[in-house]
């Protein structure tokens, strides 16, 4: 049975197809065209072509046929206005958590079918079995990890996805794409939003919710430091962009009934840190964590905090930081571990 590779256009799942045709797998790749730079074309440029070049040029030089899956309308329905609904409410989204659970291995998955064994990808994460659960476990290089962005997926998902590449560091794997001479060998990381690649997060924003203005104000002593376009640009531990002076000045909350952005000086440490907050919505991807310590991660990157988790009422989790968090927001990810094992995530309330 063919193995279905995920190509981005990128030099991570390049490596992650030619790994798996040197292991035996009979490979087809897809590139799953969810960016809406068409529709957005008014914004900037739509790079999505120049990737879809080089997912071609891949799959010519591997001799693996390439199939384009049209997925922006399921993107827009699932993870854009969720996403939408999220800033209208004066929270932080986390589109690329909902990307990979509805689209990437959710929409795509159920399309193909029991057609194909395994579909793989170029994220940088790890799978064991432990009995007859699948566990996720973080990459061997800890700045790249990806698990952060897979918390959200479930069993079924797990035991259907392959992450080639996820035992070995970013230099390896440019060392090994050099090696193979990969088109993509020297081709730079993406850093944009899933669904909008290049396009500038605060055009998007604008162009789909407009501007409603209101005050800056110093939550420590009430004063009006400066006007803001809309809460929907700022989130909490923001630092640029504010437009103020004498700072650094941070985001440290928002009013909706008033439109007001609330900020703290760098100096008024106290206003910014957060010692714990609540949860809503676990989802665990084995077996509930018993009470305890773990490590939260609060957003993608290699840090992460030592925390206790205690269970409240509907559901709610009560999250405790050994160190405080300037940065906690409602409706981002909290996501937990335990070792190297990730265990799932909650959304900030």
């Amino acid at each position: 049975m063919e193995t279905a590779i995920l190509l981005s256009g990128g030099v991570d799942s390049s490596l992650a197809l030619h790994l798996l045709r040197e292991e035996g797998h009979t490979l087809r790749a897809f590139y799953l065209k969810v960016w809406l730079e068409e529709e957005l074309s008014f914004l900037g440029d739509c790079p999505w072509e120049e990737d879809l070049r080089y997912a071609r040029a891949v799959c010519a030089q591997a001799g693996i046929p390439l199939e384009i899956v049209p997925l922006q309308a399921e993107y827009l329905e699932k993870v854009v206005e969720h996403a939408l609904d999220e800033l209208r409410a004066g929270r932080t989204p986390s589109p690329d958590i909902h990307c990979n659970r509805r689209i990437k291995f959710g929409v795509f998955l159920e399309r193909l079918g029991g057609d194909f064994a395994k579909v793989a990808s170029g994220h940088y994460a790890r799978l064991d079995v432990q009995g007859d659960q699948y566990r996720l476990l973080r990459a061997a290089d800890p700045v790249k990890d990806q698990t952060y962005f897979l918390s959200d997926l479930d069993q079924v998902q797990l035991g259907r996805v392959l992450f080639p590449i996820g035992h070995l560091p970013k230099s390896e794997v440019r060392r090994l794409a050099a090696g193979y001479g990969l088109p993509t060998k020297d081709r730079k990381d993406s850093q944009g939003i899933c669904f909008l690649g290049k396009i500038d997060y605060r055009q998007f924003v604008k162009a789909r919710l407009g501007e409603r203005p209101g005050p800056i104000v110093d939550r420590g002593s009430g004063r009006i430091l400066g006007a803001h376009r809309g809460l929907w640009f700022h989130t909490v531990g923001q630092r640029h962009g504010l437009r103020l002076g004498g700072g650094p000045w941070f985001v440290v909350g928002k009013d909706l009934g008033e439109d007001v952005l609330w900020v703290a000086h760098e100096a008024q440490k106290e206003e910014r840190l957060r010692h714990h907050f609540e949860v809503g919505r676990p989802h665990w991807i084995a077996d509930r964590p018993a009470e305890g310590s773990l490590e939260v991660k609060l957003r993608h990157g290699p840090q992460t905090t030592r925390c206790t988790l205690t269970p409240l009422e509907e559901g709610r989790q009560r999250v405790e930081l050994q160190r405080p968090d300037p940065g906690v927001a409602p409706g981002q990810h909290a996501v937990f571990y335990q070792d190297e094992v990730c265990l799932g995530g909650a959304v900030i309330i």
